[in-house]
């Protein structure tokens, strides 16, 4: 029922089209790798594979596609995982129809979507666990870093779209992708999520 609600309210948006749904992560991956879609949107608890696995295996694939993780459960553990499993968004169900097209929208852009609450708990997190192994590589990665490009993670981090940072930096929309996916390589990122996790690392962001 919660499927094919989400299909129905996202297709009938006229700029989303929904090419596939599926009731397990096996059958998840199957039809990602058949239909290539722009975005998932991916439930975490599901039969077989879940939704975790699931997310590895699509953003793995040779066109992998952005990742919205969209679950009940608000645990640090889910967060993290589904973060660490390469989603570029978070978002729990109890969210408003519109915001949840707003996210799809958003992470088809190539931005990074959470929810507030994930977003706090994230920051939590890193604020606790500045000593951690995590801490230490984030340092050894800033260190690989020019001043410009830590001037784009910090503004990543703080949610800024890339025509905002290129308007701020006083730089092209394609420079400021360019230096995005030379930060990417250096700190290891697979995207902007994992970018701003690296930022509150590092200490480039606090709180």
């Amino acid at each position: 029922m919660v499927r094919t609600g989400l299909s129905m309210i996202l297709g009938s948006t006229g700029d989303i089209t929904v090419v596939g749904e599926a009731g397990d992560g096996d059958e998840a991956v199957a039809k990602v790798t058949a239909h290539a879609p722009d975005v998932v949107l991916m439930d975490i608890r599901m039969r077989r594979m879940d939704g975790l696995a699931a997310t590895a295996a699509v953003t793995a694939l040779a066109r992998p596609p952005k990742v919205l993780v969209l679950t009940t459960f608000d645990l640090d553990q889910y967060v993290f995982d589904a973060l660490g499993a390469g989603a570029s968004g978070f978002l729990l169900k109890e969210c408003s129809p519109q915001e949840i097209i707003d996210a799809v929208r958003v992470v088809g852009a190539g931005e990074a979507m959470l929810s507030p609450r994930a977003t706090k708990k994230l920051i939590g997190h890193f604020v606790s666990a500045r000593s951690n192994p995590r801490r230490h590589r984030a340092m050894s990665g800033l260190s690989t870093l020019t001043e410009r490009e830590r001037e784009i993670v910090t503004a990543v981090a703080q949610g800024k779209p890339n025509s905002a940072i290129a308007a701020e930096l006083h730089l092209s929309e394609a420079t400021v992708k360019t230096h995005i996916t030379r930060i990417f390589a250096k700190i290891n990122a697979g995207n902007r999520v994992q970018m701003t996790i690296f930022a509150y690392e590092a200490g480039l962001v606090v709180p």
